[in-house]
């Protein structure tokens, strides 16, 4: 059972019978290059989804490739200006042949 009393230092005061000493198995990184070998051996789910999701992948693309890329990026990125869009949308439309009179 606890006894509480007035202890400084000591959260909510509480006071555990005997001269047992709380132990712990978890030692603090206190740099980057220290290694930690308290760490969780088990995989778990998370840890499986984000090595899927987030595996890098390198590509290599030919000449061809890379400008045909190029080209696509260029369309995709052009600037969009009221006079163009009022351009495409009052422009002459025919069907077939013109007719003449």
């Amino acid at each position: 059972m606890a006894n509480i009393e007035e202890i400084s230092g000591v959260y909510g005061g509480v006071k555990t019978e005997g001269n047992e000493t709380p132990t712990s198995n978890f030692t603090p990184v206190t740099s980057g290059t220290e290694e930690n070998t308290n760490l969780p051996s088990k995989v778990g789910i998370w840890q499986k989804l984000k090595s899927i999701l987030f595996y890098e992948i390198k590509v290599e693309l030919t000449p061809y490739q890379q400008k045909v890329e190029d080209e696509i990026n260029e369309f995709l990125y052009q600037e969009i200006t009221w006079a163009k869009v009022k351009d495409f949308l009052f422009q002459e439309v025919t069907f077939g042949k013109k007719k003449v009179d």
